[in-house]
């Protein structure tokens, strides 16, 4: 009998970090190395999105699994988790538009209503969709399906925008940009509810994170700084890699404290 089994459900603690600063940059420029190395991979490293999007798939699902065996949030393995999702969520978008053919509008119409069908059957289940209480394995799974759910919506929505609507990155990046702030000043000034308010900015960040990707990493002449899909990956990576060995040095240092005050 493994671990998970032997304990009870209330013996597992929430498996998603707190929702600081810390965890709204991290997420933001997931989603940028998210769109930065799907491209890196499909084209600079000329896999081709069949073949990058096995690749990412088979190192997502060990990620998760490591991710489901532990009982708690684990900073390094959450946002691995995190990373790889994001990548998968661009190349699945990618790939149906590029290999399949399929619109832009159609994708932002299609994973809108999987987002929406996954939502309903959480709360079904859970009653509840708050990321505060991840504390079970069916939690987690309703959690995860979200989160792919929401960065392949993020990249077709941010796409459509960026160059369906040939809004350019830079505005595309300010749009978004603006539209979470105005669902924070809801929030904190208005009354919004924080589980609706928190899903919004989610969703929000993908499309945000993938157009401050391509903008950093486009040619000049597509209306990017030029900087290429391997400079800016890195820079996100180095960044994020930071943060998260920050965070990681603060919950073991408070972890004594909290054994103390108990």
């Amino acid at each position: 009998m493994n671990i998970a089994n032997r304990m009870n459900k209330e013996d597992m603690l929430n498996k998603v970090p707190q929702l600081t600063i810390y965890f709204w940059i991290i997420k933001i420029m997931a989603t940028t190395v998210g769109e930065t190395v799907a491209d890196l991979l499909s084209v600079k490293l000329n896999l081709g999105l069949i073949v990058a999007s096995l690749a990412v798939g088979v190192m997502l699902l060990i990620a998760l699994f490591v991710q489901l065996r532990v009982h708690k949030y684990v900073p390094s393995i959450y946002w691995i988790a995190v990373v790889l999702i994001s990548v998968a969520g661009t190349l699945i978008t990618d790939n149906l538009v590029e290999n399949f053919g399929v619109p832009l509008w159609v994708t932002t119409v299609g994973f809108a209503i999987a987002l929406c069908a996954t939502f309903m059957a959480w709360y079904g289940v859970e009653k509840s969709l708050s990321v505060h209480t991840i504390k079970t394995t069916r939690r987690e799974l309703f959690y995860w399906s979200a989160i792919l759910f929401t960065f392949a919506l993020g990249t077709a929505g941010g796409d459509l925008l960026a160059e369906g609507a040939q809004l350019g990155y830079a505005y595309s990046a300010l749009l978004f940009a603006g539209s979470i702030g105005l669902v924070t000043l809801a929030y904190y000034k208005f009354g919004l509810n924080a589980v609706v308010a928190f899903w919004i900015a989610y969703i929000l960040t993908r499309p945000l994170g993938a157009s401050l990707g391509d903008l950093m990493s486009q040619p000049t002449s597509n209306g990017g700084f030029g900087l290429g899909t391997v400079v800016t990956s890195a820079a996100f990576l180095v960044v994020i890699l930071g943060l998260v060995l920050f965070m990681s040095a603060r919950q073991d240092s408070a972890r004594p404290a909290a054994i103390d005050a108990n």
